[in-house]
């Protein structure tokens, strides 16, 4: 079995009501195989097999569906210590994924690796506060990317964390690293005013919150406007049910964040009305345990 939670049949909606699905995971670490059976947290649990499995049967049913990741896929395993990153993204490419931004643990053996692993990845690379000028990413990640699903026009975009202190300075080298409240606000206003998307993602690995002024999804959320919802990563935190917030403009916003190493994979249904303005949302969550295989 697996757990689903949350979902109402609210969204089992009429004629002219278009439903967008949103599909997430964050902070993979490269763990391809379930946890040991014998695991004292998380035993049997995971594994990309079983997750593809549930993946597949919700696009069975769902047209209009979007799958996304906030960063660190590599480090954790001998997967990567072996092949580099070459197995995750092959297998995030036959799941289907959409779009992906940076975490700090994608840096651990240097940005020639990721380049040296893109081609593996039929998925885009999205991050909006480092300016990789002058460095070998540069040119090969996009600060947003806009998907079209069922006539709805999907903006996201990635924030990363400052590496200065977290990451070894010869392996992210001349990447420069911006305010991400500052750029969040200018690229959701992009997003929404010139591009003119009905629904705005931001992947960020800033992490959840902090106790000291560490910029955090929590401040990205009350500082920000124009962004619909945060899929957050980096703190492994497991949020039982997306956090709602008021943004600088007293809206709604959803922060969410579904633990590590694919051990859960987050769902958020949005309905569209005629004239695609936001109807409702409903929230779930897949715990990937044996039965899917």
């Amino acid at each position: 079995m697996y757990g689903f939670a949350g979902m109402s049949k609210n969204l089992m909606l009429d004629k002219g009501i278009t439903k967008l699905v949103i599909l997430y995971t964050n902070d993979q670490h490269s763990r391809i195989d379930p946890f040991p059976a014998n695991d004292p947290k998380n035993p049997d649990q995971g594994g990309f097999a079983r997750r593809a499995s549930v993946i597949k049967k919700i696009r069975a049913t769902e047209p209009n569906v979007l799958l996304l990741d906030a960063g660190d896929i590599f480090q954790g395993t001998p997967y990567f210590n072996l092949y580099q990153g070459e197995v995750e993204y092959k297998l995030m490419s036959e799941m289907g994924y959409d779009c992906t931004t940076l975490g700090n643990h994608d840096f651990d053996l240097g940005m020639e690796n990721v380049v040296k692993q893109m081609p593996h990845a039929k998925f885009d690379f999205v991050c909006a506060n480092y300016i990789f000028k002058n460095t070998p990413l540069e040119n090969k990640i996009k600060p947003y990317k806009i998907y079209n699903r069922g006539g709805l026009r999907i903006g996201v975009f990635g924030l990363g964390i400052e590496l200065a202190g977290l990451v070894s300075k010869k392996l992210y080298g001349d990447t420069q690293y911006f305010n991400p409240v500052m750029v969040a606000n200018d690229i959701a206003k992009t997003l929404k005013k010139e591009e003119k998307c009905d629904y705005v993602i931001c992947l960020s690995h800033l992490g959840y919150k902090y106790e000291d002024k560490k910029v955090s999804d929590m401040t990205l959320s009350e500082e920000t406007k124009d962004i619909d919802i945060i899929i957050g990563a980096h703190t492994h935190t497991f949020l039982e049910k997306p956090v709602l917030k008021a943004n600088a403009e007293k809206k709604e916003v959803h922060v969410t964040q579904v633990g590590w190493a694919g051990i859960w994979l987050g769902r958020i249904d949005v309905a569209f009305s005629h004239n695609n303005k936001k109807n409702s949302t409903e929230t779930a969550y897949y715990k990937i345990l044996k039965s899917q295989a």
